[in-house]
């Protein structure tokens, strides 16, 4: 059984950085892209970005590009969000999530995996 826990997050001001952390077990994480994913109070969970099972390939989007830059170390089993230049509209509950394909997916429905989400809040 895969198993997501995100870690991190938390309070920060307009314009800081943090960074969020998922940690996965379960299955060999190197064979699998990853996502990450955020819900705003009031609003349906979205799209945030992905990587692929290297790393070596990226995609965002348009609301955090430039902004937000995803990574993983495989040798940990762990992918990264790192969040910069943050907004109040970033605030939200940020998910990892797992498709069952090594390669960048956008579409919710492909995700199997999720972990339980961790709040960041942007205060000004």
């Amino acid at each position: 059984q895969v198993q997501l826990v995100e870690s991190g997050g938390g309070l920060v001001q307009v314009g800081g950085s943090v960074r969020v952390s998922c940690s996965a077990s379960g299955r060999t994480f190197s064979d699998y892209a990853m996502g990450w994913f955020r819900q705003a109070p009031g609003k349906e969970r979205a799209f945030v970005g992905a990587i692929n099972w290297s790393g070596g390939r990226t995609y965002y989007a348009d609301s955090v590009k430039g902004r937000f830059t995803i990574s993983r170390d495989n040798a940990n089993n762990t992918v990264y969000l790192q969040m910069n230049s943050l907004k109040p509209e970033d605030t939200a509950v940020y998910y990892c999530a797992a498709p069952s394909v090594s390669y960048v997916v956008t579409g919710m429905s492909l995700y199997k995996y999720w972990g339980q989400g961790t709040q960041v809040t942007v205060s000004s």
